[in-house]
């Protein structure tokens, strides 16, 4: 994992943004705070954090309002988002922002400093070697053209920007595209074995990307569901 990370804390209860700020500082990391929703952005754009803990329930501004906002100006920072609604449509929601990740209040702080390290380590993955001068790397896929680079994927008829997961979803796919994935072994391999949530995340996670590639109507022609098992990428 590369250092100099910098970690974003949007929260405005002090008491849990003080001590999520003790918390990353003790593992080394470098952080900064907010506290209002109308002032994050403005924040995120001065600090350019490596990732951003964003609580739905801000003044000004709630979470859901903010990543999406980010993710439509092409932000691609991870975003994992905290929240004290437990039921599965706000995990849903949240998701469907653009957000990588989420835990629900009372949460272990164990657990967060390891989904933070696991989206930190995935985005390492999947940025392009800095400096080499090499031709963005870039893949088919559906009815588009995926630049890896740049997170966007290029059709006839217009373009989209992949968050960070769904790009690594997409990848993981591709990489075994033609083959039947379980849905364990999806979230195992792109959510991390650390995961505790639901497959729902996956389905919903799915059902965006098959909006990007261009796979629309009651039976996709490219990412398949196999009913039981998971799904398959067609070549």
């Amino acid at each position: 994992m590369k250092n100099g990370v910098k970690i974003l804390v949007v929260e405005d209860d002090p008491s849990i943004r003080f001590g999520l700020e003790e918390v990353f500082r003790t593992e080394g990391h470098e952080v900064a705070a907010c506290e209002r929703g109308d002032e994050a952005e403005e924040c995120i754009g001065r600090e350019l954090p490596d990732v951003i803990l964003l609580d739905v329930m801000l003044p000004g501004k709630n979470g859901y309002e903010i990543c999406r906002d980010l993710r439509k100006r092409g932000c691609r920072v991870p975003i994992l988002m905290l929240t004290a609604k437990g039921q599965e449509i706000d995990k849903v929601v949240g998701l469907d922002s653009g957000a990588d990740d989420y835990v629900t209040k009372p949460f272990s702080v164990r657990e967060l400093v390891a989904r933070v390290n696991a989206l930190l380590r995935r985005c390492e993955r999947l940025d392009p070697a800095a400096g080499s001068g090499a031709e963005p790397r870039a893949f088919a896929v559906g009815g588009g053209v995926v630049n890896e680079e740049t997170y966007e994927i290029e059709r006839e008829d217009g373009s989209d920007r992949l968050t960070p997961k769904e790009m690594e979803l997409l990848r993981y796919l591709h990489a075994h595209r033609g083959k039947v994935l379980g849905r364990d072994a999806i979230l195992d391999a792109v959510w991390g074995i650390r995961y505790f949530g639901t497959t729902r995340t996956l389905d919903q996670c799915i059902a965006q990307l098959r909006k990007k590639i261009g796979d629309t109507g009651a039976s996709p022609r490219f990412l398949k569901t196999v009913h039981g098992v998971g799904y398959k990428l067609e070549t």
